[in-house]
């Protein structure tokens, strides 16, 4: 819609604000100097009498786009309003990325923005604040509001605008225990227990577990190519010299005592055979490194 027409011929409501009488009010109104006008409904699974909207939806203004986004969860289909929804609307279902299709994700909302960021930078915002979308958005609109456009982000940036360390964060911890490195993992996890909130250790865990079974997955895949052996992992290519590495350093039969040690750590920090009380996270994280280097 162009920019003239939106202040007279495009309405936002939400769920929790409206109900089906507003919203049919809104939506059964004639366009202004314009072929036709825009409705949107956000967070409709918040508007109680939603299905009211059924006769509507049967017989629509021709010139009313009504858009339904309902957040979450689908509509359901076996009730009279689904049905009608299937039939009448056209329905697009955005199912949650993977997480390996976060970094691409990334890459293309700030080329849209005409931006453009280093591989390890894009891992890093992919590794810290994982696959809610509308939260990686948003702290990328907050990283590039004060960076001219044409900019390539880098770590640096974004621990600067974005709060999240460059040297100090699961990223790099991943790389001190590929590498065994022991001085730089305790740096790390000294931070993190220094920093418990920024750093929650079943996200630390959960990545460190996905990282191990990548290197576990590459001993059985190391024959394939590289742009098959990445997707097969779900990592960028750019990464695989470092994966490879990693598998150096470990066997299959380190890497499956590491991956019970995980999921064994998981349990203890959940008070499964292990009593927490008194016993901060940090602890629980420092013997775990300890006994994955050793």
């Amino acid at each position: 819609m162009p920019e003239e027409q939106r202040a007279f011929n495009q309405t936002v409501l939400y769920g929790r604000d409206t109900d089906a009488k507003t919203l049919l009010d809104v939506a059964q109104r004639y366009p202004m100097m314009a072929e036709r006008q825009v409705v949107i409904l956000k967070e409709a699974q918040e508007m109680k009498g939603l299905s009211d909207l059924k006769a509507y939806v049967e017989q629509p203004v021709e010139t009313t786009i009504l858009v339904i986004a309902h957040k979450n969860k689908k509509i359901p289909g076996n009730t009279t309003f689904g049905k009608a929804i299937k039939k009448k609307a056209v329905v697009l279902e955005a199912r949650p990325l993977y997480d390996n299709q976060i970094p691409g994700w990334i890459k293309t909302y700030l080329k849209a923005r005409h931006y453009t960021i280093t591989e390890e930078a894009t891992a890093l915002v992919a590794e810290y604040l994982g696959s809610d979308l509308s939260k990686v958005a948003n702290e990328l609109d907050k990283l590039i509001i004060n960076l001219p456009k044409g900019t390539e982000i880098t770590p640096a940036q974004i621990e600067a605008q974005v709060g999240i360390s460059k040297d100090y964060n699961v990223f790099e911890l991943q790389k001190a225990l590929g590498q065994r490195n022991p001085l730089k993992a305790q740096r790390i996890v000294q931070y993190f227990s220094a920093n418990p909130k920024r750093n929650p250790f079943i996200v630390v865990v959960s990545s460190l577990f996905n990282y191990f079974s990548k290197i576990l997955m590459l001993h059985e895949l190391n024959r394939l190519p590289d742009k098959e052996l990445a997707g097969k992992l779900g990592v960028n290519p750019y990464f695989l010299r470092e994966y490879r590495a990693a598998a150096r350093q470990y066997s299959r039969d380190q890497l499956e005592r590491i991956i019970h040690l995980l999921s064994e750590y998981d349990l203890k920090s959940k008070g499964v055979g292990y009593d927490t009380a008194g016993k901060p996270n940090g602890a629980l994280l420092k013997e775990l490194v300890w006994r994955i280097m050793n």
